[in-house]
């Protein structure tokens, strides 16, 4: 069976439209879309590259702070460490500038002590004295 002309021309124009479609419509349409995957797929890749890059920055400023802080605290505690060792050297002073002046005090109010003492015994012996003259009218010997 041969088919008629009409059928041949039809299968022809198709067979023209579905060349034509391919070269004007769906080959221009596909190499957009590839360039377009290719601009997406980029932009993530430079996405992700900065994320990435971003995420080290924030690492390493954590760690930085990290350290600073760390570093404050030691000199903060070395500080401290001074004020305490000043204020146990002022109080070991002042304890021992105590204690001598206390020793000066007790030496002073003892040699006072027996001088008055002394003086008290020199006044007794004289007030004595005073008292046999006066009663017996003579010194006594």
């Amino acid at each position: 069976m041969i088919p008629d002309l009409s059928v041949v021309s039809i299968i022809a124009l198709v067979l023209i439209l579905s060349v034509l479609l391919d070269h004007l419509l769906l080959r221009p349409l596909t190499h957009v879309m590839r360039e377009r995957e290719g601009a997406i797929r980029s932009a993530r890749e430079l996405a992700e590259s900065s994320r990435a890059k971003a995420q080290a920055a924030i690492d390493e400023f954590d760690a930085r702070t990290r350290a600073a802080r760390a570093d404050v605290y030691r000199q903060m505690e070395e500080k401290r460490r001074a004020a305490l060792e000043r204020r146990a050297d002022l109080v070991a002073t002042t304890r021992r500038e105590i204690e001598r002046t206390m020793n000066d005090a007790t030496e002073r109010l003892l040699r006072q002590t027996e001088a008055a003492r002394q003086q008290i015994g020199r006044d007794a012996d004289a007030l004595a004295a005073t008292i046999v003259e006066r009663v017996l009218g003579r010194k006594a010997s």
